[in-house]
């Protein structure tokens, strides 16, 4: 499939950072699964470039695209879930809205950093009582003089118990809707007022540090406004497409290693004098994860073109985060059955994939908003009105990737 939907130079940027990944990411994948946060590893991800592909050269980036950023997202991620996960939300979620929004200096100053990995980035937007619906958000942004104030909290935050820069989503005008009310920011964590309340456990993606914030009368430069006031929402929404191609991308990534640990294992172990991949029982598992996992990327790698284009691709992008997601599920529980019990100890890693992809179907968007995103544009195509249009609908939100 690889050699008639991908460009020479892919491929071959694919094979690069699958050595770097091999080499530098690989050796310490055991560490980040024990609970060590990848930060160290963001800096080597950096250096070799690998936090560029979105970004313009002018400020460190490569402005290759999300096709290869899309690459970068499953080679990394089939190695270590969690520093991937780490990396986009730092070069993605962060670096997009100052990337596409901000000033000349604000990109110098905060973007370039990001890039080479001398930064960590974050992006706060989901709250205590903000999930999917961001039209909830409750933490404030209050002009005085040259200042904002900000008070709040903000939880689920990937990577804000390490960030130096999180991009921050807050209320300005509370009079109207918060469609119209929000703008968002440059919030340096090293503000006074700011604490980090709490790190999370979590069931997989050990080593991805996701925590609960506070802002308590947190003051920072007007000049770090992004736009200008009342475009938050907008800018929050010009990200998740981008977002969503690279949870794919890592949905992706830790399916196709989950797939290649069953196929080598299944020409490996015996039982009734044959290896087990004899059995149509197994072999039919292996055709099945090998069919998803092309049509998952091939989804994916649709959307991704479509926006390195300058496309609209809303209904794509979701299409391809909820297909991937929910059968790179799929893959990793039928990847551990034919492993069997081995399968479900430690001794094989794939028990760490099925709980590592859990998130995606939470992260950047639910499976359930994605459906509902999909069927929203459909009818448009159709130019039919629903029911469901006629209601107060969900608001489009990075949920828990954040």
């Amino acid at each position: 499939m690889k050699d008639i939907f991908f460009t020479k130079e892919e491929k071959r940027f694919r094979e690069e950072v699958r050595e770097f990944a091999r080499e530098v990411i690989a050796p310490r994948a055991e560490e980040v699964e024990n609970g060590m946060y990848p930060g160290p590893l963001l800096k080597k991800i950096g250096e070799a470039g690998y936090m560029s592909q979105l970004h313009s050269v002018e400020y460190g980036g490569t402005a290759k695209g999300l096709v290869y950023e899309m690459i970068v997202a499953e080679e990394i991620a089939g190695v270590s879930a969690p520093t991937d996960m780490s990396r986009t939300a730092s070069s993605t979620l962060c670096a997009i809205p100052i990337s596409r929004f901000g000033t000349d200096e604000q990109k110098k100053k905060y973007l370039t950093p990001i890039i080479k990995g001398e930064k960590i980035g974050a992006i706060g937007i989901t709250e205590p009582d903000v999930g999917s619906d961001t039209a909830g958000m409750k933490t404030l942004a209050v002009r005085e003089g040259d200042e904002y104030v900000i008070n709040g909290e903000k939880r689920f935050i990937t990577n804000g118990a390490d960030a130096d820069i999180i991009t921050l989503f807050a209320i300005t005008d509370p009079s109207v809707k918060a469609k119209r009310g929000m703008s968002a920011f440059i919030f340096p964590t090293d503000t006074p007022g700011f604490k980090v309340e709490k790190v999370y456990g979590l069931m997989g993606m050990h080593g991805m540090r996701v925590a609960h914030l506070k802002f308590e009368d947190c003051r920072i430069p007007a000049e770090n406004l992004l736009g200008r006031e009342g475009l938050g929402f907008n800018i929050l929404m010009d990200e998740l497409d981008t977002e969503r191609i690279s949870i794919a991308g890592e949905m992706i990534g830790i399916a196709r290693a989950a797939f290649e640990t069953a196929v080598k294992y299944s020409t490996e172990r015996v039982q009734f004098n044959r290896p087990i991949h004899k059995f149509e029982g197994v072999s039919f598992k292996i055709a099945d994860m090998a069919t998803l996992l092309d049509a998952a990327e091939l989804l994916t790698l649709r959307a991704a073109r479509m926006i390195d284009r300058g496309m609209n691709a809303s209904k794509e992008s979701a299409m391809a985060k909820v297909f991937a997601v929910d059968h790179a599920f799929e893959i990793c529980n039928q990847a551990l059955q034919v492993l069997g019990g081995i399968g479900y100890t430690t001794e094989y890693p794939v028990e760490r994939y099925l709980r590592d992809v859990r998130i995606g179907m939470i992260g950047g968007g639910t499976s359930e908003i994605m459906r509902f995103l999909i069927q929203r544009e459909v009818y448009k195509e159709f130019k039919l009105k629903t029911e469901m249009e006629q209601r107060a609908a969900p608001v489009e939100v990075s949920s828990v990737q954040e």
